[in-house]
């Protein structure tokens, strides 16, 4: 009787130690990726931190239902989303270069160059056609190449 009361305990605590053992290894990657979404700073993120909470958190709710899952493309998946239903308080960012950029151009951005997500995938995620994440993604490359002057520092500043 007493193995059946420690055996659900018992798979609950081994459960809990794989996702800490998750977090440990992806959260920093994980949290770099929102503070780019949202064009925070690294020392002050909050939009960025509750953003990967609730990733973390619906990626915990699920852990055992995860098969053949990654679980990082899971969590990031749920990241993404959850930046594009809330990209509209992302507006304007809080730093960086990425600040200068749309919500929907730094998401696209960061999908396809920081996290190496393909185009289709893209697409995908945020229902659009594949054609349209390209424009999103050419555009958003422009405009931050326009940000910069010929020797890669931003335009406008000058050498101290």
């Amino acid at each position: 009787m007493a193995e059946q009361r420690n055996g659900p305990r018992a798979e609950r605590a081994h459960r809990t130690r794989e996702f800490d053992a998750f977090v440990a290894g992806a959260a920093g990657r994980l949290l770099h990726t929102a503070t780019l979404l949202t064009a925070e700073t690294r020392t002050r993120n909050p939009y960025a931190q509750t953003l990967l909470t609730a990733a973390l958190a619906h990626t915990y709710a699920v852990w055992e239902r995860l098969r053949d899952e990654d679980p990082y493309e899971l969590t990031r998946r749920d990241l993404a989303a959850r930046f594009a239903r809330t990209a509209w308080r992302h507006h304007g960012g809080r730093g960086g270069v990425l600040s200068a950029l749309l919500p929907q151009e730094r998401l696209v951005v960061v999908l396809r160059l920081y996290e190496g997500v393909a185009e289709e995938q893209v697409a995908a995620l945020l229902g659009l056609p594949e054609a349209r994440v390209r424009a999103v993604h050419a555009r958003a490359v422009a405009t931050l190449r326009a940000g910069r002057d010929s020797t890669g520092k931003p335009a406008g500043r000058t050498a101290a």
